[in-house]
This record gives C-alpha cells, structure tokens and sequence, in this order.
C-alpha cells in the first residue's frame, strides 16, 4: 500500500514511562521500554490507532464512497449478492459484505449470532480509552497509576500540544454486565468504580466525562469456529480478537486485511472460495497469536501501586511474543486503483 514510511513517521516515538504511587511520587521508571510499546529499541512501530485510521484513511479516500453516521440493519444474501438496509440510507445490494467493525461487531452479531456465542472473558480487566487534555505537560511519555486489583491509569503523551491517549479501568472479579452501545451509562460507570482512586484519577474522571472518543471494553477474545458465512466475512477484531496482553492486535488485523484483500483478488471469479481460502491462510497464526494472550494473561501481576516488584522485567517485551508471519505476494492480483 505504501503506507510504511508515514506510518513510521507517525509512531509515537514514545521514550519510556513512570510509575507513580496515590500521591503521585515516582516508584520506578524505565528509559527501555513503555507498557503499550514494549521495548524502545525493538523494529516494532507503535502507532496510536487513531493516526492508523487517519493513514489508511488518506491512502484509499478517492477511490471509496463512505457513509457516516449510520449502521447495518439487516443483511440478506443469496448466490451472486448480499442485500443491506441501513439504519437511515436507502437499501443497497453488494458482491461481499466485511464486517471490520470490532469486538462487539454488529455485522458478526447480525450475519452469525450473539455476542454470547463468540466473546470469550479471560480475564476480570474492564477499560475505557479516550483522548484528553495533557495537563500533565507529557512529551513523548507515559504515566502509570495503579492499584493492585483495583483501579489503573495510564496516561500517554506525544506532545504538550495535543490531546494526551487515556486509558482508566478497574477490575471486577465477578465480572459486569453493560451494554456497549450505552456510552453515557459506561462512564457512569467507569466513574463509580474509579471513585475515590488516588494520584490525578479525579481529573482523568472529568476530562472522561466529556470525552467525545470514548471506547469501554472488557478483557476478551473473539472465538469463531469460520470467519465467513458465503458473502459475508470477517476480518480484525470482529472475527478474532486477541484482545491485550501481547501487543498483537492491531498486527493481526492489519495482517487479516492484507491476506484477504490479497485471496479475494487471487479468486476474483469466486469471492466465496477466496473467503475459505483467507481463512485458510490466517487461521493458525491468528489462533498461536489468541493462545499466547491467554498465557500472558495466566501470569501473575508485576506492577504495584507500592513499587515492590515495579522493575523492567514487569514491562512487556512484546518483540519475544511477536509471531512470525511469511506474507504471499499478491502483487500479480492486487492493483491500487
């Protein structure tokens, strides 16, 4: 695509991160590797996903029509098509439809069943990510509070210029039931779980309060026996979330594109065969990729709000859990318009 030097030029250039305790007294830092990027001299790239929506965005706008501010009602399909209501625009009827929507992916829930049936909770993590502003005057840096089993925050700035990436959550050993599509009764939430926290948790609560890019979430995998129903697949999150703990989830979904992109054009004649053919390809990574989340998530906690074990061996080193990948070259199928 052509996308690799800006997507560089856009990394978050991050260069390490602090602990602090309730009082906001720095516990540890590390100059060596950062709690969402892992190690600093790792080839990774760490990219916040908005600036990753924005490149991919700039690189195909032209040539794609995009409908804002609407969603998929129904999907009905038959041999050469699939028919489409919208909540608000007129019925259309498309060769394939990609459902690329997220975890709590509506096209999944429509074309394949309810969340039940695929979201697996491995752990008892909820959290909350948006942009505020960065009263904190970070620069290329990360903050992290948390209380052991309780609440965390981090805070992650680029400039002192531009909106600070949050994340604020809590955990919740029984588990919570909340419905995604409510955002105002997710921050009440959030906010009375996070209550009474220390450090600047409750200036984050107010800027969150009025965060117009808030996503609330839960620890989970997508687990599907197909990503794909005749005309109709998956792709990312929606059909195999590997949810956090080795840094993989964006790598896996930008990986999912490619290798569908690339099937379908190779079966161009036949999108359905080029659809099993995806799944084919992708299937063993992606489940390598899911069982090692699960690992990470197995061990025990290395970060505390006292510091004890706050040491760069509790820092994710995400380059040992990166799985290789030998990625065809579709080149003789794919053309950019």
């Amino acid at each position: 695509m052509g996308i690799l030097t800006t997507i560089r030029d856009r990394s978050t250039k991050l260069t390490g991160i602090a602990v602090v305790d309730s009082a906001g007294k720095e516990i540890f830092r590390s100059m060596e590797s950062t709690l969402t990027g892992g190690r600093l001299d790792s080839p990774d790239v760490e990219i916040l996903r908005d600036d990753l929506c924005d490149v991919l965005h700039e690189a195909v706008a032209s040539p794609v029509e995009y409908i804002f501010g609407d969603s998929i009602a129904s999907l009905t399909q038959d041999e050469s098509g699939v028919d489409v209501t919208f909540v608000a625009a007129a019925p259309r009827r498309f060769e394939l439809v990609i459902g690329a929507d997220g975890l709590y992916s509506g096209v999944r829930r429509i074309a394949f069943g309810p969340d039940e049936q695929f979201l697996r909770a491995f752990g008892d993590l909820y959290v909350a990510t948006f942009g505020m502003p960065n009263f904190l005057g970070l620069e290329r840096w990360q903050v992290m509070y948390r209380q052991p089993d309780s609440v965390g925050a981090l805070v992650m700035g680029l400039r002192k210029d531009i909106k600070a990436r949050t994340y604020l959550g809590f955990n919740a050993p029984k588990g919570i039931d909340f419905d995604f599509r409510d955002i105002d009764a997710q921050k009440r939430l959030l906010a009375h779980r996070v209550a009474g926290a220390g450090w600047v948790i409750p200036q984050i609560v107010e800027h969150m309060l009025r965060a117009t890019d808030f996503h609330f979430y839960s620890l989970s995998q997508v687990r599907m026996s197909s990503w794909s129903r005749g005309r109709i697949v998956l792709v990312g999150d929606a059909g195999y979330a590997v949810s956090l703990g080795t840094g993989q989830a964006t790598t896996v979904a930008m990986v999912g594109a490619y290798v569908l992109a690339g099937e379908l054009a190779t079966h161009k004649d036949d999108l359905v065969a080029g659809a099993a053919a995806y799944e084919g390809e992708l299937r063993a990574y992606v489940i390598r990729n899911q069982d090692i989340a699960l690992e990470q998530n197995a061990k025990p906690e290395e970060l505390t709000d006292e510091g004890e074990t706050a040491t760069p061996g509790g820092l994710p080193d995400f380059g040992a859990l990166t799985l290789p990948f030998a990625l065809k070259n579709y080149q003789e199928w794919v053309r950019l318009p």
